[in-house]
């Protein structure tokens, strides 16, 4: 399925696109992105071309850092309807996690994921797309913004208890250090952003009760105006659940707040079924997984949400007509894990 987002998703673009040498008009053009993107911050365009946009600008500029400086410039106006959840919400940990009720209103293509973990908070990021390519740089921008935000209420002096990414690590980890102020990590089973969990109780002074309702009301009406069908919530919902290992219908009905039966038969009425969502999911995940060849294929089949390497082999070979290692022949000098 397409997955859009808005445009405001290219704030920055032309700037750092021109720092690194690059028309980005030209850019635009190849993508096949309308200058109109530029102009209202609202256009919906399909998420796959601004992935692709990203990772061409990165090549074409040799520049890997390309996402990431275009988050480390971002405010909170750049987030359009989410801009109001802080209004909406007490807490920072209160504003994330209506980030996570309206991200669709943003962005369709990014699932995201709070998760408390042993006093810490796990923020995932999830792209969702099924279009083939690389994902890395719009899954660094997210990480980027989010951390963008998070910073910019709790002080330049922050930092996370770690930055994680689920593809190779770079050459160079500079850009790193200078956008998130430490050293990310790579090869991990999610890509997102660990804080403590204290830090997140933090008020947020612009919270007012009052303007809150309005807010939820605005919210409501705008994310049932939206075009994302339950099925579509239920895509990004597995997305999401996967890698945790916690993926199973009862789950995604309880994250739902309905039954598992009212699951079904959303999906019924729109011609699919809970375990071919799931195989979906499963069929647009596993090769960004495998082009990283230090991932371990036991890692891989964990993470896909299977109970053995043996079930993981026999379904690949069932959906692609190959084992893991004639398709990482085949496909891998595209994307060596030492690729920017």
């Amino acid at each position: 399925m397409s997955y859009y987002l808005r445009s405001a998703s290219l704030t920055n673009y032309v700037e750092v696109a021109r720092a690194v040498g690059l028309d980005p008009h030209q850019m635009l053009r190849n993508a096949r992105i309308g200058r109109n993107a530029l102009l209202d911050p609202d256009t919906r365009i399909p998420a796959a071309s601004v992935g692709r946009l990203l990772e061409a600008s990165a090549l074409l500029a040799n520049a890997p850092d390309f996402a990431l400086r275009m988050a480390e410039l971002r405010q909170f106006s750049n987030l359009g309807p989410l801009a109001f959840v802080v209004r909406e919400e007490p807490t920072l940990r209160g504003a994330l996690e209506s980030m996570v009720r309206y991200m669709g209103l943003q962005n369709e293509a990014l699932a995201m994921r709070v998760e408390d973990v042993d006093g810490l908070v796990v923020i995932r990021l999830h792209i969702l797309s099924d279009a083939p390519g690389s994902l890395r740089q719009a899954t660094e921008l997210a990480a980027g913004v989010v951390y963008r935000m998070l910073s910019l209420f709790l002080g330049p002096s922050w930092r996370p208890r770690s930055i994680c990414f689920s593809h190779a690590p770079p050459e160079s980890h500079a850009a790193y250090l200078r956008v998130f102020g430490m050293q990310a990590l790579f090869n991990q089973d999610f890509d997102g952003i660990v804080c403590v969990a204290s830090d997140l109780n933090a008020p947020l002074p612009s919270y007012d009760p009052v303007m809150a309702q309005q807010v939820r009301r605005y919210l409501h009406a705008l994310l049932a105006q939206s075009n994302a069908s339950m099925a579509d919530k239920v895509r990004r919902l597995v997305h999401a659940l996967l890698a945790g290992g916690t993926c199973s219908v009862d789950r995604v009905a309880l994250q739902l707040g309905v039954d598992r039966r009212t699951v079904h038969r959303w999906l019924q009425q729109e011609g699919t079924t809970y375990s071919e969502v799931v195989n979906d999911a499963r069929k647009t995940l596993v090769t960004r997984y495998i082009e990283n060849r230090a991932r371990p294929l036991s890692e891989v089949a964990t993470l896909l949400g299977f109970s053995s390497l043996s079930a993981f082999s026999r379904w690949f070979g069932t959906q692609f007509g190959c084992s893991v290692s004639k398709w990482r022949a085949t496909h891998g000098a595209a994307h060596d894990s030492s690729a920017p």
